[in-house]
């Protein structure tokens, strides 16, 4: 199947290499790397109209695209990887929790995949603070839940890895609702005017939803069409 890599943190991000890392001998995949050149998380849908996307292609084959990570599936989709039958968007470095799926670029990338018809599944990896993220299991991690994830129909799914201890073993995955709970509302002064100071790691979570899910350690999957 020809998959389509995408992600929001730009075509060198550590966590596209994870993502690229562990579709590499896989059976039954064919993947192409479409993605930003530039850093666009926290973009959400945005979409480039009305002006030239610069697309480039690199030595290893990989697309650089001058756009959005919704520009670059819309680019794969009707150029760059024509007849792709799967979006793969990640690893993310940072959760995309609960209201994160309005707003994140990593999850927009599957959605607009989606609503064409092409099923997707966006990656994000939790980040605790003082602990470097190991990449290398994070790819182990994903490589094990793709054939888990594919075995069930769907059309958009949001997974985000919980970031354990060093040593810990893959935990379960558990398929769960997206917190309807607003990120802490906290702005603070600053030389050039507001900065957000909100703090992610103590937002309000639900029971059994995917915030709670993934800060009490487990892999939470959330289908959101």
């Amino acid at each position: 199947m020809l998959t389509v890599l995408t992600n929001d943190d730009g075509i060198d991000a550590p966590g596209l290499a994870a993502l690229s890392a562990a579709l590499r001998g896989m059976p039954g995949f064919t993947p192409v790397i479409v993605a930003p050149v530039a850093h666009w998380s926290g973009c959400g849908h945005t979409l480039t109209t009305g002006r030239d996307i610069p697309v480039e292609q690199r030595a290893d084959g990989s697309w650089a695209v001058h756009g959005t990570p919704a520009d670059c599936v819309r680019a794969a989709l009707t150029h760059l990887a024509p007849g792709a039958g799967l979006i793969l968007s990640g690893i993310n470095r940072g959760g995309n929790l609960g209201f994160d799926v309005h707003c994140s670029g990593t999850v927009a990338a599957v959605r607009e995949g989606a609503s064409h018809g092409i099923p997707g599944i966006a990656f994000s990896h939790y980040v605790r603070r003082g602990i470097e993220l190991d990449w290398v299991r994070a790819a182990v991690w994903v490589r094990g839940l793709l054939p888990e994830l594919l075995a069930v129909p769907h059309r958009c799914l949001s997974v985000n890895l919980p970031h354990l201890d060093p040593g810990a073993v893959r935990p379960p995955a558990v398929r769960c609702a997206v917190d309807p709970s607003p990120l802490p509302l906290a702005m603070e002064r600053s030389a050039a005017g507001l900065r957000y100071s909100g703090d992610y790691h103590r937002r309000a979570r639900l029971p059994g939803h995917d915030i709670e899910v993934c800060f009490n350690g487990g892999i939470s999957v959330v289908e959101l069409m």
